[in-house]
């Protein structure tokens, strides 16, 4: 039997789109068969024939509901689960609002702008027996999981450092003539950081801290960090940490700790040609090998395993290609996962678990703290407005 989630897209930018897409692509060209997806609803906050034009553009059946208001979209008695797609800066009030009208949610990166935000949508969840997911859409690449079984089974020991890049290569000027465009707009929580420096972070935390046993994962124990301000409206450009942990993975009786060095920018560029020309995005190091991955850290295609060589002996690198099936984004693993948390009754999912959500908030904001980067406070707030 084929589980079937009726799904409603609230906002219509280009991460909408390529969520939506996705959604549409049949199951079974990914060898899925157990679930499948429908999008039901679609709504934009600016309005109506705006929702209409998106939902012809990403070609969703013509009985999918358009709406011109979010109140509308989370009212539809017709959708099971709601993907917000809005700017990070609305995701706290957005989800809030489809929690409270009993629908289960799929939030994009960052879930919101600070933890305590985050602490908030996952305790009215829980209290509303609702599923809620991160939606950190790296981790449910095969690619990821692949990559997350080699560290656990300790094929390159015990890994003791993470170098993770994600870097855009964005014009500058362009940004700073567009000042209102979200990413480098204060009011909507944009910068580095958020907008693309939380997938560093995810490789960081995904192969050391997410590897462990749940019952052996620690919080880290020391963060460092610089940060590079645009002049003109005060968010990050470009921001480099460190993040120590006080385990290593898979643990070891020499109790060792770890780090993972994690940058992000938008005028520098982690790829320049877009071939892998600049070698690795990530680099995974352990005590018997590492791990390189290429692409941009939040879509790569590949990865290589290379043994450590020890005197003479020969050793095997093995490259691993993984490409995205019919043409897709690889957005629609994520989708897959919410469907059968939904499915199951489960309220989060393992791969993205509440408690690691939180965990990653609390890392940017003592990167934020560090380097005195703070919102306006009716983007930090905790109050939710009705």
């Amino acid at each position: 039997m084929v589980f079937q989630l009726k799904w409603g897209i609230l906002a219509t930018g280009w991460i909408a789109e390529k969520f939506t897409v996705d959604l549409l692509i049949d199951p079974t060209t990914r060898d899925v068969k157990d679930v499948s997806h429908v999008v039901a609803a679609i709504a934009s906050s600016s309005g109506r024939t705006r929702a209409e034009t998106f939902r012809i553009k990403v070609k969703a059946p013509s009985d999918c509901a358009c709406y011109g208001t979010y109140d509308a979209l989370v009212n539809d008695k017709n959708v099971d689960i709601i993907y917000i797609a809005s700017p990070h800066s609305h995701h706290f009030q957005h989800t809030l609002e489809c929690l409270y009208a009993g629908k289960h949610v799929v939030c994009e990166k960052p879930i919101t702008v600070n933890a305590a935000q985050a602490r908030i949508l996952y305790q009215v969840a829980k209290e509303r027996n609702l599923f809620l997911l991160d939606a950190v859409w790296t981790r449910y690449f095969p690619l990821s999981i692949q990559i997350r079984d080699i560290i656990s089974n300790g094929e390159i020991g015990e890994v003791l450092r993470v170098i993770a890049d994600t870097s855009m290569g964005e014009d500058v000027d362009d940004l700073w003539l567009e000042q209102k465009r979200r990413k480098v707009n204060l009011d909507l929580a944009g910068g580095a950081l958020l907008e693309i420096g939380i997938y560093s972070i995810t490789w960081i935390f995904q192969t050391m801290y997410h590897t462990l046993p749940v019952d052996k994962r620690q919080p880290p124990s020391k963060i460092m960090s610089h940060m590079v301000k645009y002049p003109k409206t005060g968010v990050d450009e470009d921001t480099t940490f460190i993040i120590s942990f006080p385990t290593t993975t898979p643990i070891n009786e020499l109790s060792r700790t770890s780090h993972g060095v994690g940058m992000t920018a938008f005028p520098l560029a982690s790829d320049p040609d877009q071939r892998g020309s600049a070698g690795p995005t990530v680099r995974i190091q352990g005590t018997r090998g590492e791990i390189q991955v290429f692409g941009m850290a939040f879509q790569p295609d590949r990865y290589k395993v290379i043994p450590l060589k020890i005197g003479d002996q020969s050793v095997e690198i093995r490259e691993i290609s993984c490409p995205f099936p019919a043409g897709g984004h690889g957005m629609f693993y994520e989708a897959d996962e919410a469907a059968r948390c939904v499915r199951d009754g489960l309220l989060e999912s393992e791969v993205m678990p509440w408690k690691e959500s939180v965990l990653i908030m609390e890392v940017m904001d003592n990167i934020r703290g560090q380097c005195d980067l703070r919102y306006p406070e009716s983007v930090e707030t905790t109050a939710f407005e009705r």
